[in-house]
């Protein structure tokens, strides 16, 4: 099939393909002859976790264009020029364990990536640009707007692991955040979606911008948006943030000048379960961000291990 204009290309779309062809045809081979779009264009997409495989209730990607297909089997297109075109921050390695790695994911890098694509994903840069190259698989996450430390497992074994300790509250999560006021430290257990969710505000100091305090938090449970949600039950929403923080006027000029949501994961501690180790992970001076005004101190870490 020749290419289409590619301003002729909808924007955004989606294909299923059923392979009734002998078993040896491509993927790339399927693609190109029932789409308008280019063999590069499908290389690319491919490359971009926007093509998939299905046979039964089993779903995997399809990366490689030389990928066999067996009959029966089913090919999904999910095309999204907006996704598609979306550029990935560039995330650092702070250290690689062999079978989990430890990455600092900036701000507008998302931690799962969606059926039209998971090249911003976290996970997806880690297979990319580890090496000696492997799997990545999520045993946490962080919110888009959120920086900081993430753990990636490199096995379905190792992913195991790591998830069963986040469930049994032994792998330790710590963030900063600034919000406007002034709250005690204290405990949040209240519940989000109906299961159990615990937040505690382990600091509470000063900034230098008059109103502001910073705050060093733990988290024992990891439900969606919880600290920006705690935080923002108990009055003192995390500065920034445009889902909860709702009681922001516009003519704050102090909230003017707030570039992105102030919430970084900053540490992450536990014992290895793969030599008995162990483990403390903690951002540098040189990936802090700058509303940082205070490090974490050690002293607020040990009052509650």
């Amino acid at each position: 099939m020749t290419s289409a204009d590619p301003s002729q290309v909808p924007q955004k779309f989606e294909k299923h393909f059923e392979v009734i062809e002998p078993d040896g045809m491509t993927a790339i081979e399927l693609l190109s002859s029932h789409t308008d779009l280019s063999r590069q264009k499908l290389k690319q997409i491919m490359q971009k976790g926007a093509v998939w495989l299905t046979q039964g209730r089993h779903a995997v990607h399809i990366r490689r264009a030389t990928r066999k297909l067996q009959f029966g089997q089913i090919v999904h297109l999910y095309y999204d020029e907006q996704v598609l075109s979306q550029q990935p921050p560039e995330a650092r390695l702070i250290s690689d364990e062999g079978n989990y790695s430890v990455w600092f994911k900036p701000v507008g890098m998302l931690s799962q990536g969606s059926k039209y694509g998971d090249h911003t994903s976290i996970y997806r840069w880690a297979e990319v640009h580890l090496q000696p190259q492997r799997n990545a698989f999520l045993v946490h996450r962080l919110d888009r707007a959120t920086q900081g430390l993430i753990l990636l497992a490199h096995s379905k074994k190792a992913a195991a692991l790591l998830s069963e300790m986040f469930k049994e509250r032994q792998i330790k999560k710590y963030y900063q955040a600034i919000v406007k006021g002034a709250p005690q430290p204290q405990t949040i257990d209240s519940a989000l979606d109906d299961k159990q969710a615990i937040t505690r505000i382990l600091s509470s100091e000063a900034t230098e911008q008059s109103g502001y305090n910073h705050l060093t938090i733990q988290i024992l449970t990891g439900r969606k948006h919880q600290i920006r949600r705690h935080l923002a039950g108990i009055g003192y929403p995390v500065l920034g943030d445009p889902l909860y923080n709702l009681s922001e006027s516009v003519s704050d000029t102090a909230i003017k000048t707030i570039p992105e949501l102030y919430l970084t994961a900053t540490r992450i501690s536990f014992i290895s379960p793969f030599d008995g180790q162990e483990k403390d992970y903690q951002l540098n001076e040189e990936l802090y961000p700058e509303y940082s005004v205070h490090t974490a101190r050690p002293d607020v870490y040990q009052n509650f291990n």
